[in-house]
């Protein structure tokens, strides 16, 4: 599970709260200039919805939409077409960016650039280069990865004559075709854990040629790196963890849907909903 990070801890509420001093000589010292203050507050915010309209709609649209939301369900897109430039740069200042970055390559020749927000289970996608082609998704993964990595791949895997070298590569090939012929949404993926496996580098090579490459790379930087490719053959991915040095600790395949490492689980809803009430309680209300 990704933990979500607060942009911004209270809202107008927390500034009154802040000021408020107590009673006595001191109360009725302050009083005047709380006041302002508290006023000041609710003017600013009273003023940036007004400046900023379409910003302040999307942020309440995607409040209530991740504050549902669920792993599995469907995700909800809410597209930036017809906000303003300095709205924009508002939305990305909110939003920030997250552990998750990618890319999906489509039949076109184009790109989906792919970005977690710090609020986890919130993205932003752009497909091609031009910002009208850019929206805010709520879900788990955004759709346009489950889609690429269903729709161009292929459903079979053939298995050639492996070359000179090779040790343990067909068995592994051939536990992969099985497990990727059955596996349906809803299933546990099955991990082959690669470096426990006395796999030499002609295997290796040979795996990643046989399975060839997918239209998604999803890079995920916490902790640690770890990078999730889907491979050229469905339901198969590559999930590699790295240390600080950039080498690989860890090399598996996963047969299944998008690898769990990348998605935002239940309870990522649940703390980027509290998050983004707090913001626009700060910014807009």
């Amino acid at each position: 599970m990704k933990t979500a990070i607060p942009v911004v801890s209270g809202g107008a509420g927390c500034a009154a709260s802040g000021f408020t001093t107590g009673s006595g000589t001191l109360d009725v010292f302050y009083r005047g200039a709380t006041s302002a203050l508290v006023k000041r507050v609710w003017r600013v915010c009273d003023e940036r919805a007004r400046k900023y309209p379409n910003a302040a709609l999307l942020m309440s649209n995607v409040a209530a939409a991740v504050g549902g939301q669920r792993s599995g369900a469907p995700t909800q897109l809410y597209a930036l077409a017809n906000l303003s430039d300095a709205e924009r740069k508002l939305i990305d200042e909110l939003l920030g960016e997250g552990e998750v970055t990618g890319v999906v390559a489509l039949p076109d020749g184009s790109l989906a650039q792919i970005r977690e927000s710090v609020l986890a289970g919130i993205w932003r996608v752009r497909i091609g280069t031009e910002p009208a082609h850019e929206y805010v998704e709520v879900g788990a993964i955004p759709q346009i990865v489950r889609r690429a990595a269903t729709d161009l791949t292929s459903a079979d895997l053939l298995i050639d004559t492996p070359p000179d070298g090779a040790m343990n590569v067909q068995p592994v090939l051939a536990e992969i075709r099985e497990r990727a012929s059955v596996w349906q949404f809803g299933m546990n993926a099955h991990v082959i854990n690669l470096t426990s496996l006395p796999m030499s580098i002609v295997d290796l090579t040979f795996l990643q040629q046989s399975l060839g490459n997918g239209p998604v790379q999803l890079m995920l930087r916490g902790y640690g790196a770890c990078r999730v490719q889907a491979t050229g053959t469905r339901n198969v991915w590559s999930v590699q963890f790295f240390n600080s040095t950039d080498n690989i600790i860890l090399d598996t395949v996963e047969v299944g849907g998008v690898p769990i490492v990348a998605l935002a689980a239940h309870e990522d809803f649940q703390d980027s909903a509290g998050c983004v009430q707090e913001i626009l309680e700060a910014y807009f209300t």
